[in-house]
């Protein structure tokens, strides 16, 4: 097993939930914004929006050349040990 700083290294936070906390404090948030608060490529926070929006954490509309995103909070969390608090009370932790 490698014990190196690397091997090592890890967050409590994952990036689906940073993006997600961006856009709970920014609803109109662009991509481009979030990607550089959550040191992330345009592309992977592209792809963690489409999995929120899969997963039903999010969704958006469409407003000119912007969107408008809205968390929708009442939901559970997926993983079974998570179950018990909603999403809307794990943001009102991390939005402090």
């Amino acid at each position: 097993m490698d014990d190196s700083p690397a091997q090592r290294q890890w967050t409590f936070l994952t990036n689906h939930a940073r993006v997600l906390v961006q856009i709970a404090r920014d609803p109109g948030i662009r991509v481009r914004d979030i990607a550089a608060q959550c040191l992330l490529t345009e592309r992977a926070v592209q792809r963690i929006i489409v999995d929120l929006e899969n997963a039903g954490y999010l969704s958006h509309e469409r407003h000119g050349r912007t969107n408008r995103y809205h968390v929708i909070d009442a939901g559970q969390l997926r993983h079974p040990a998570d179950s018990g608090p909603t999403l809307a009370e794990l943001l009102a932790v991390l939005l402090r």
